[in-house]
């Protein structure tokens, strides 16, 4: 489903559309672009996707069949998800739109659009993006550091070999120090909307991650809740 161009950008869109005539040439363009595109044609496979594939960027119509994506959006931003989101759709009134906003859509445009106006709005949200996840600060625990902009772990100066799901969990940990997460949650988090694993998988990659720190016993078991982030 993705392509690559000359002009790659090697920037993900996720564009969410029922109407395939609008999907497949909105993406047939914003393939032109240098995106690569993810699609889907309903609420249900936009919510797996957008958990799962972790796009840089959302194109989101509201009206859908199975969920709706004010739906997604909605559980998008109660996951702590900060993807930005541009909402495309045929309810043009102030209310619908205010609506969107509210929930944390970055932006909206309504049906009909102008092509060259909506591709100059996701350079910018992306743009925008690039610039805040730069601006991200490293997590420092004494010898331990994790920098968010580039993903990488070093302990006293070493790098640290991590999959990017023991990255996303030790980083999710790390961000809240001493707060109890629940298996249930790091999996919703990390795993996304709609993972059927069990919560038995959180305490494989959990092991895993103490044997890569070796003595430096930071992350936590709380019997009967979870895990959490603890240095000292």
């Amino acid at each position: 489903m993705n392509d690559s161009t000359d002009n790659a950008k090697n920037e993900t869109i996720l564009i969410v559309e029922d109407d395939r005539s609008l999907r497949e040439g909105l993406a047939l363009n914003l393939r032109l672009e240098g995106y690569d595109i993810l699609t889907a044609s309903d609420g249900v496979e936009g919510m797996r996707l957008a958990f799962e594939s972790r796009p840089d960027l959302i194109v989101l119509d509201i009206m859908m069949p199975g969920l709706t994506g004010l739906d997604i959006l909605e559980e998008l931003r109660e996951q702590g998800e900060r993807v930005p989101v541009l909402i495309l759709s045929a309810r043009n009134t102030s209310p619908n739109k205010v609506e969107g906003l509210k929930l944390g859509a970055d932006d909206y445009m309504t049906k009909p659009f102008d092509l060259p106006e909506l591709i100059a709005r996701i350079e910018v949200m992306l743009r925008r993006q690039r610039i805040e996840q730069a601006a991200l600060p490293d997590l420092r625990f004494d010898d331990i550091v994790i920098q968010q902009s580039t993903r990488q772990v070093t302990i006293a100066g070493e790098a640290v070999d991590l999959s990017a799901k023991e990255y996303d969990i030790l980083c999710l940990l790390a961000g809240s120090p001493g707060k109890v997460f629940t298996r249930g949650t790091i999996l919703q988090r990390v795993w996304g909307w709609g993972y059927e694993g069990t919560e038995r998988t959180i305490d494989n990659f959990v092991a895993n991650l103490r044997k890569k720190f070796g003595d430096r016993q930071v992350i936590k078991t709380v019997p009967r809740l979870g895990y959490k982030f603890d240095n000292n």
